[in-house]
C-alpha cells in the first residue's frame, strides 16, 4: 500500500525524487504521511484539497481496513 501512495504522489509533483512516505499505525488503522518539496505541497493538495482527496479515495478502495493519507 505504501508503494501505491508513493506512486500516486510522485505522479502529481514536479520533483518526484523529493517524495517520502512514512507508514505508521494509529488507533484507527494505518496512516501514511507524505512529505514533498515545499514547492510541491500545494500541487499535491490541489485546489480545495481535490487532489489529496482523490488519492485518499484510491488508497481506501485498495485497502482492507481503515487507512488515512496525510500531507506533511
Amino acid at each position: 500500500m505504501k508503494d501505491l501512495v508513493e506512486y500516486l504522489a510522485k505522479a502529481v509533483v514536479d520533483q518526484p525524487e523529493a517524495v517520502r512516505v512514512d507508514e505508521r499505525r494509529g488507533r484507527e488503522g494505518l496512516i501514511y504521511y507524505v512529505e514533498t518539496a515545499p514547492s510541491d505541497k500545494g500541487r499535491l493538495i490541489g485546489r480545495q484539497g481535490r487532489v489529496i482527496e482523490s488519492i485518499r479515495t484510491v488508497v481506501r478502495s485498495f485497502a482492507k481496513g481503515r487507512v488515512s493519507v496525510e500531507v506533511r
